[in-house]
Formats: structure tokens, sequence, C-alpha cells
């Protein structure tokens, strides 16, 4: 490629910061911009869609951890919690915790020298609410489209895949 062709394809790049552009990937930029864009998206879709479900004033954090609590009907502890969504401070999930079991909606359990957590039945019915929401709001809008089912479904192997790198790059700059 030509540098004017490069310049005319990087004017073309919407990235969030050019100054992180690579010429190995300016692709990375543009993906990152639109994890970016996305996640604060759904962050504002989960907490809109939950207020509609009845539950106000919480956090993206705090509707996906009653949703993963209220996963399979299973009792679940704090470490389980945070290792399946991948966060590392397990201080901001008890504290999602603690604010779901405030509003009645999540209790907790001692088992021998662990503490479980799962939905209550109004934690469950607030659940079965958003799910109707979700599902007249966001998947009736995809009007069974195959073709964009199936992408969906490849996006979200490939950010599985991207998870495991972004990590494995977290724990190379954190030994620099």
């Amino acid at each position: 490629m030509n540098l004017s062709a490069k310049s005319a394809s990087d004017a073309l790049s919407i990235v969030s910061s050019a100054h992180l552009v690579s010429a190995q990937s300016a692709e990375m930029s543009e993906f990152e911009f639109g994890l970016i864009v996305a996640g604060n998206a759904f962050h504002r879709w989960v907490v809109h869609c939950m207020a509609a479900a009845g539950l106000r004033d919480l956090t993206p954090l705090d509707v996906v951890v009653l949703h993963h609590v209220s996963h399979r009907a299973r009792d679940k502890r704090l470490a389980d919690i945070c290792f399946i969504m991948n966060v590392e401070d397990t201080h901001v999930v008890n504290y999602a915790l603690k604010k779901l079991q405030t509003l009645g909606v999540v209790e907790a359990q001692k088992n021998g020298k662990d503490v479980t957590y799962s939905a209550t039945e109004m934690g469950r019915a607030h659940v079965q609410r958003y799910r109707e929401i979700r599902e007249s709001c966001l998947i009736d809008a995809l009007n069974t489209d195959d073709a964009l089912n199936r992408d969906i479904g490849e996006l979200a192997r490939l950010l599985r895949v991207l998870s495991g790198m972004y990590d494995q790059a977290a724990r190379s700059a954190a030994s620099l």
C-alpha cells in the first residue's frame, strides 16, 4: 500500500484514540472503539431494561450480578461470580450483592465456611419481567434474521477469544 492509500484508509478508520492506531492492526483500534461504544450502549440498555422491570437506580454491574445469581437457579459464591464475570475486584461485586440484598432480590446463605447467594422470589420475578421486556424491545428487533443471529454468534466467539488475548496482554504488562 502506498502512503496516500494508507492515509485515505486511516481517514476512514473510526477510532477513539488515533495515537494508538498501529500500522500492524488499525482494525484493533477500530474494534476497541466499537467495544467502548457497544459496552456503553449495553450498560445503558441493561439499566433501562431493569428499571422498566421495576428495579431502578441499579448500576450495570448490579444488573448483571443479579442475572448471574439467578442463572440456572444455583447458589453462587462470590469468588465464582467474579470468576465467571471476569471481575478482578471482588469488592465491587460484593458491594453489588449487598445492594441487591438490601433491595430484597438476592439472599445470602451460610454453607459451612462459604457464603452463597441466590435470587429471592422477588428477584426472580424482576429477572422474568426483564426477560419479557428484552424479548419485546431487543430480540424482536432481530426479526428472526438467521444471518444476523449467526453473525452475533460468531461475534460472541471472537469476543471470548479477544478476552483471552487482553487477559494475557494484561499479565504481560503487569510483569513489566
